[in-house]
């Protein structure tokens, strides 16, 4: 049968692109047998990439994959291919996105059916390429028979004004007689005369608007006008901002679902580069939801995330203090500043004069002098940005365009003088010793180089504002250019700001717009990836971290979806009820998520009280499991000379009255006592598990009295190093070591070699051998917790009292997981 197979496969790749390609194959006297082995094959095939990973996905029951990637006759593929080599796109660049576009089309459906409605997803890397990869899309399902494209560009002009011009250089420009555009870059859909007659000369129509009421209104009506063409015409409406507006928005979401309705065959695609997106938090708010499929697209190479920032995912690390904590590019500002920045109320408005404090004077020196920096390298994009957010009203962004100007002119000014220059040389190399060039690959700017050019940076920066009122952006620039953009909510929506390199951000009004904020700074910094620096409160520092935590673990939780083959309704209930969304829900103190569940998660404390009667409580608490276990455990494993024990089939009850008495940090959503209790419970009666634990102690090797924490008789290990994380103005009585467990120390009750396991084979481990037992493991750090020298984001622990830290694995549910 193989060889069969192998021989009849480059045919079945010709008839899968044809409808219905099952009957045909049937009418060639194929066995069903024989069809099933080719589907097989070619599902194989799609999702095999012999260049990158594999693009993760969930697909609804039934549905069939039936682009086989391009082919000799494509127009439009082709054409843009051609477009971005020439734009010197690297070729490994150029065969993700071939690959990528090509999985995404395939989940659509045959524009040759008869009729269909579908609704897919795709998750992208913030600032990584999503415009050119709808491009790749409309391309290729363009080759393939999709006639009309509709581009929900956001709810700002800006926004669709940009990737308007880029659709069109892209897809339009190669090919003009092939196209209709129903809009243009300067002007909104404005219903055409004759949609008949447009609609009947079967070119591919574009069309890119703004999620705007009025806007949808006019295309829905004008859409009905031809409504006798529409089944002629296969649709593919593609929204590029699929969380703006919320999916609760009684405006928008409606007219757009009411739009897909009117079509025949139709399919919407969504893209968003957050997980916590509001099409899979709340999949019964809308009939947007992605019944259909979900994409996530995979990292792109040389592409920077938030480790640039927070470090690299602490759980694959023997030791969690020697993880990297992330560059020094965060400078904080004080609370002292915050009067100067913006007014207090909406009421003050216009009475407000803002001044200039030390701290946003010296981000706008800095960006300055990385701009000259950026010409002695001469790589990378010539436009070079910085954004400043201190307000979300146009009048303030238009208050700081007098002294900012001023700022620059008095610069350029003084220029000429030692003193001024010596002060700009120490700023300079006090950023630089902070984060070195050669870490990043680059050569160190010495300031002698750079000066030589900051006079034409300073002669040809523009201050501008950004807002709804007022768009101006790179693109009005024919060259390089140099720009301080003031401005609000639109600063942090969409837009690609080419050259980003600082940032002065006091304020976000939102979870999604703090989460925006943060997402500008990823992506690809060629030639100036040691540059960027970003000023912010210290609060609004604590969000990012938070929320680019939760981002991580989404993430990563979708792609083990995809390998899991879970399907889309599925996949939304776990990422919705994943615990560490209360975390993020509390700090920007949002509605919390209405179920949380705990299944195939690994909990751990990282936020403590330092003070001695918190501290000693738990450790009496921590003291008390340790007895009762030894009392209960069926079996007991001890390895002094390594500092672990194990207690083997403790009973639930042991571990529930541990986990009432013992008193996790209140800032500590994901770690509420009562939820954890309470899912416990719910185990048990339901599915008959947790009934058993594994309780461990993760400690040292008891080497010197001193430094040994004992729990009972017999029973006492070494303490082991966790420090903080150092912050400008500490809190009283609070601590944040960010990471407490590793990935393998929730092997430590697994049996056999489980030296080279990851996170994802130990979970599997897990699955294997101990499918219904939860593992509970219990920190003695100690309470001094000096960091390395090297850890220049750390600072002592310098509790009152030694510190218990816990961890809990919990088993990954073989049915249907439990919520509380």
């Amino acid at each position: 049968m193989s060889k069969e197979i192998d021989a009849l496969y480059e045919t079945f790749r010709l008839v899968l692109e044809l409808s219905q390609p099952t009957a045909r194959l049937e009418q060639f006297g194929l066995e069903p047998a024989e069809i099933d082995g080719l589907r097989v094959r070619h599902a194989r095939r799609s999702a095999r990439d012999a260049h990158h990973a594999p693009v993760p996905g969930q697909v609804s029951p039934g549905h069939a994959f039936w682009y086989a990637g391009p082919r000799d006759g494509d127009v439009y593929w082709p054409a843009l291919l051609r477009q971005l080599e020439g734009a010197a796109f690297h070729h490994e660049a150029l065969t993700g996105l071939d690959n990528a576009s090509s999985r995404i089309v395939a989940r659509l459906h045959h524009p040759k059916e008869p009729s269909f409605s579908a609704r897919g997803l795709v998750l992208t890397y913030p600032q990584s390429g999503a415009s050119t990869n709808i491009a790749a899309v409309i391309s290729k399902a363009a080759d393939r028979g999709y006639r009309l494209f509709i581009v929900l560009a956001g709810i700002h002009n800006a926004l669709r004004e940009q990737l308007h011009q880029r659709l069109t250089r892209q897809l339009v420009q190669p090919h003009p007689e092939r196209w209709v555009e129903l809009t243009t870059s300067e002007q909104e859909f404005q219903s055409p005369l004759n949609a008949m007659s447009i609609l009947g000369s079967k070119r591919p129509v574009l069309c890119v608007v703004k999620k705007n009421v009025a806007v949808l209104g006019k295309l829905a009506r004008w859409l009905m006008q031809a409504s006798s063409l529409l089944h002629e015409f296969p649709a593919l409406i593609i929204d590029v901002d699929a969380d703006q507006p919320s999916v609760a928005s009684t405006n928008i979401i409606p007219r757009v679902s009411n739009m897909l309705h009117t079509l025949p065959r139709s399919a919407y695609l969504a893209y968003t580069s957050s997980p916590m997106t509001g099409l899979l938090l709340e999949p019964g708010a809308t009939d947007l939801f992605p019944k259909d499929f979900i994409v996530a697209l995979p990292r792109p190479p040389h592409y920077t995330g938030p480790e640039i920032l927070f470090g690299s995912d602490t759980g694959e690390q023997d030791d969690p203090e020697q993880a990297d904590d992330g560059y020094d590019m965060i400078r904080l500002i004080p609370d002292q500043d915050i009067p100067h920045l913006r007014p207090a109320a909406r009421e003050a408005v216009t009475e407000f004069t803002p001044q200039l404090p030390t701290t946003l004077r010296h981000a706008v020196e800095y960006f300055w002098m990385v701009a000259a920096a950026r010409q002695v390298r001469a790589s990378g994009t010539p436009h070079n940005t910085m954004l400043i957010h201190t307000s979300s009203n146009a009048t303030v962004h238009a208050s700081f365009l007098a002294p900012l100007q001023a700022l620059r002119d008095h610069t350029a000014e003084q220029l000429s003088s030692p003193n001024c220059l010596a002060y700009l040389r120490r700023s300079w190399q006090q950023e630089t010793q902070r984060v070195l060039a050669e870490d990043f690959g680059e050569h160190p700017v010495d300031f002698d180089e750079l000066i030589a050019h900051l006079p034409a940076v300073l002669q040809h920066c523009r201050i501008i504002t950004h807002n709804s009122s007022n768009s101006a952006h790179h693109e009005d620039a024919p060259h390089s250019a140099t720009i301080v953009v003031g401005g609000g909510t639109p600063l942090a929506r969409g837009l690609t700001w080419e050259g980003l390199s600082v940032g002065y951000f006091v304020t976000a009004a939102s979870a999604y717009d703090t989460l925006q904020q943060m997402e500008r700074w990823f992506g690809f910094r060629a030639g100036y990836g040691d540059l960027p620096r970003i000023w912010m409160t210290e609060q609004l520092s604590v969000w990012w971290r938070e929320i680019a935590d939760i981002q991580t673990e989404l993430r990563q939780q979708l792609e083990r979806a995809a390998i899991e083959d879970i399907n889309p309704l599925s996949l939304a209930v776990q990422i919705r009820s994943h615990p560490k969304l209360r975390t993020v829900a509390a700090a920007k103190r949002n509605q919390p998520p209405s179920s949380v569940s705990y299944g195939g998660k690994r909990v751990q404390t990282h936020y403590f009280h330092t003070n001695a009667s918190w501290l000693r409580a738990n450790l009496q608490a921590a003291r008390d499991l340790v007895a009762a276990s030894a009392a209960h455990a069926t079996l007991t494993e001890d390895r002094p000379d390594l500092g672990r024990y194990l207690f083997r089939n403790v009973p639930s009850g042991v571990v529930i009255s541990f986990l009432a008495a013992y008193q996790f940090h209140e800032k500590s959503a994901d770690t509420d006592p009562s939820l954890l209790i309470d899912y416990i419970r719910k185990r048990i009666t339901m599915a008959d598990s947790l009934r058993q634990w594994n309780v461990a102690i993760i400690g040292k090797p008891a080497t010197h009295p001193a430094e040994t924490m004992t729990f009972a008789e017999n029973i006492a290990v070494g303490r082991i190093i966790r420090s903080r994380l150092n912050i400008a103005s500490p809190q009283v009585d609070f601590a944040d070591i960010k990471t407490l467990m590793s990935a393998r120390d929730a092997a430590i009750d697994l049996t056999g070699d489980t030296s080279n396991l990851n996170e994802q084979t130990m979970k599997q481990a897990r699955r294997e051998q101990l499918p219904h037992t939860g593992l509970l493991a219990l920190y003695p750090i100690d309470k001094t917790s000096a960091p390395l020298p090297a850890k220049k984001h750390r600072a002592p622990l310098d509790a009152e009292d030694h510190v218990i830290g816990v961890g809990l694995v919990f088993p990954q549910p073989t049915t249907t997981d439990s919520t509380v």
